[in-house]
């Protein structure tokens, strides 16, 4: 007998909250100490507020850690298939629009061709798929296909770059080609639609309540090139369960930010916010949209139905994926055209990542430097690494589903996996701190698709 949805849903939730749990009572969190701790007579002055920092800068996750708890307990992610609200013949406008340097025309022609064919199964009339590229690709001459190369003489008024460039072009008067009120879904070269995604997608635009929207990327589907890389990004796919899900259903802002791909923009709204905003709006120029968007007022939901992407294929390609993505949110946060109160969420979780590297220290220092309990925060410490741990198994149990659906040996060796590639990616995620901290803040890498050399854009 198939398990419904509802059913997995409470099995998830009662593993969550037991997890959680029993976790801080193995930790010691709900213990007092066996014997009196006086840190400053046992450690010194100046110790002693090193540790209590290290304690409270670890403290800085927190609130992620709290959406993502709620998001998880809240919503239930086993839903299997997504029920349109309208006929997709009465739906309106997509266009799907994929950025592109060129450097991989074959992959960006079969995706669109895959793509087109999940539009036309689930009925769609109203689309158009739209690739702007730096460099010309000779897409065929066909109806509902759209090539725009953005020429290199191109220059925004604030002088933004790489991505962030091309997708302003497309916004110019005389490139657009859309209505105000059409949508546009965002889409990477390698991105694959879903029956339920395209679902999802039509339901929220007809829905029309909401300007912008995004939706959950898998990336565990069809071949696997780098088992390492896919299994860390299994917590990218519980944080779009959870943290992101939560600050778009409850709050309709993106408090922490948003992702470059599966956005759905309404064509009006993304002309008024625009990606031109210079070089601080380009490294992670989907990051600073989310931001000025909330900043104008317009709101944000979830979109039911995932979409599938790789993971980069080697750990070089994933190190500075990381970096770029830390350098982007950093030039975010400072920026001087953000206010602190729409930043404030997503500052605290970037300070919580740059703080890695002493943090993770406290696995050999608690234990060599014991400070006195305080239930609050021994519960609060033990609750981050809780929620965090369990957010790998949920990614893999949501990215690896179609894997070992009748095998409990194989889930099991994904679940392993998982955890294993922890130690791993915290020393990746703690280097790429490093490098991105006191690296050069405006350089766009870009992730190889090819298996070729990394290629450094250093201008356009």
């Amino acid at each position: 007998m198939r398990m419904s949805c509802e059913a997995k849903h409470a099995i998830h939730c009662a593993c969550l909250v037991g997890w959680v749990l029993c976790f801080a009572l193995f930790c010691g969190a709900f213990t007092s100490d066996p014997a009196p701790i006086r840190p400053f007579e046992q450690y010194g002055y100046v110790w002693t507020v090193v540790l209590y920092l290290l304690r409270l800068t670890s403290l800085l996750v927190l609130p992620q850690c709290i959406f993502n708890l709620l998001g998880l307990l809240v919503f239930n992610a086993f839903r299997e298939k997504i029920q349109l609200k309208a006929a997709p013949l009465l739906s309106p406008f997509v266009c799907f629009r994929v950025v592109t340097r060129g450097d991989y025309p074959l992959m960006v022609k079969e995706n669109i061709q895959t793509n087109m064919k999940k539009c036309y199964d689930a009925g769609m009339e109203n689309f158009i798929f739209e690739v702007v590229t730096d460099r010309a690709i000779n897409l065929p001459s066909i109806p509902r296909v759209r090539e725009v190369v953005v020429p290199s003489s191109y220059r925004t008024k604030s002088g933004a770059k790489y991505k962030a460039r091309a997708l302003q072009y497309c916004l110019e008067e005389d490139v657009n080609i859309l209505q105000e009120t059409d949508w546009i879904v965002h889409l990477d070269e390698e991105t694959l639609l879903t029956q339920n995604a395209i679902c999802g997608i039509l339901n929220f635009c007809e829905d029309g309540k909401h300007q912008f929207g995004q939706g959950v990327i898998t990336y565990a589907n069809g071949d696997v090139v780098n088992w390492f890389t896919t299994l860390a990004d299994s917590f990218r796919v519980a944080d779009d369960m959870g943290k992101l899900r939560f600050q778009f259903k409850a709050f309709h802002k993106p408090l922490f930010g948003w992702k470059g791909s599966y956005v759905v923009t309404q064509v009006g709204a993304e002309r008024k916010v625009s990606y031109d905003h210079g070089m601080e709006g380009s490294i992670a120029e989907d990051c600073f949209f989310s931001m000025v968007a909330m900043q104008h007022g317009y709101t944000f939901d979830f979109i039911d139905g995932e979409m599938h992407e790789k993971s980069p294929f080697t750990m070089f390609d994933f190190l500075q994926q990381r970096k770029r993505w830390l350098q982007g949110i950093l030039l975010t946060v400072h920026s001087r055209a953000i206010p602190l109160k729409h930043k404030l969420l997503l500052a605290m979780s970037l300070y919580a990542w740059a703080a890695m590297p002493l943090t993770s220290l406290q696995i050999f220092i608690c234990p060599l430097f014991p400070l006195p309990k305080f239930l609050p925060i021994d519960f609060a410490l033990t609750f981050v690494g809780a929620v965090n741990l369990y957010m790998y198994i949920f990614g893999v149990l949501k990215s690896c589903a179609h894997r070992y659906r009748r095998s409990f040996l194989r889930l099991v060796g994904y679940l392993i996996g998982a955890l294993v590639t922890i130690p791993f990616n915290i020393v990746i995620e703690n280097t790429a701190v490093v490098l991105g901290m006191f690296g050069e803040k405006n350089k766009f890498f870009i992730v190889d698709k090819s298996m070729k050399e990394l290629r450094t854009v250093h201008d356009i």
